[in-house]
């Protein structure tokens, strides 16, 4: 997918929300259990739900690796659902791979020709010959932890070498990187003040904004420091849509919560016109 194409969508449905598919059969209504694939029923019953709501669906791959072959089959399942019933929905493998050439060119691969995913999260800290390889494949965008929402993101991300936070100095030489036009970044809603700094860095790159909900994150914080002409913010709420109830009620649920962060996004669209 184009970034163009997921503009133009988040225009069409007027929401820029990104739902983490963070899927744990120990939270998941219990009825649910009874099926053959639990975790694909769950998502296939959020995802036909929400998708009018929603540019964009986020699986976290932890939450299926657990499983083993049960998982990895659910996340299969799930994306290549999404990829025949909603094209039109932005896939992002919340991966946080990161490794050196020919492995990065691996994983790479693996998730963007084997899973047909439109993007993936990468860890940044082995540099250039990590990143660059997920960079080379067209109309595939490679998603860069840069300033994350939890507590030990003070440990490192936050740290001055020469008078420069680490987190900036990470976002500066990732623009200098081959096919850094494929680049978009993870920054915290819960560090929306540091977003117009961000911003100075990484003017137009589309922002991946965790943290808007459950995490205490201001939407519209995020949206006044981090909003562009053309949006360039993708808010990711997983908990407090997909859990909002464990009853049979689960998925109408689920759409009630994004429909709520889906109107509060179509009035941040609004100041922009």
């Amino acid at each position: 997918m184009t970034t163009q194409e997921l503009v133009a969508q988040i225009h069409k449905k007027q929401s820029f929300l990104c739902i983490g598919l963070d899927t744990d059969l120990e939270k998941i209504p219990a009825f649910l259990l009874e099926e053959e694939d639990s975790i694909f029923e769950f998502n296939k019953a959020i995802i036909d739900a929400t998708h009018d709501l929603c540019v964009a669906y986020k699986p976290n791959i932890a939450f299926y690796e657990a499983y083993g072959v049960q998982g990895w089959s659910a996340l299969r399942k799930t994306i290549k659902y999404l990829n025949k019933n909603y094209p039109e929905i932005f896939t992002i493998a919340d991966a946080k791979r990161g490794d050196i050439g020919n492995t990065s060119t691996r994983y790479a691969k693996a998730f963007f020709e084997d899973l047909n995913f439109d993007s993936i999260t990468i860890a940044p800290y082995m540099g250039k010959d990590s990143v660059e390889p997920f960079l080379q494949f067209k109309d595939k965008h490679t998603i860069l932890l840069a300033l994350t929402s939890n507590e030990g993101a003070f440990d490192f991300q936050t740290k001055k070498i020469d008078n420069k936070e680490l987190y900036k100095e990470v976002l500066s030489v990732s623009t200098t990187y081959k096919g850094s036009e494929n680049l978009m970044y993870v920054v915290g809603a819960t560090k929306a003040e540091y977003l117009k700094e961000i911003r100075e860095i990484v003017p137009n790159s589309f922002l991946l904004v965790p943290g808007v909900g459950a995490q205490g994150g201001s939407l519209v914080d995020v949206c006044e420091y981090g909003m562009t002409k053309d949006i360039g913010l993708l808010i990711n709420s997983s908990r407090g849509i997909i859990y909002a109830s464990d009853q049979e009620d689960f998925a109408d649920t689920a759409r009630e919560k994004a429909k709520e962060l889906q109107e509060a996004m179509k009035k941040e669209l609004d100041k922009l016109n």
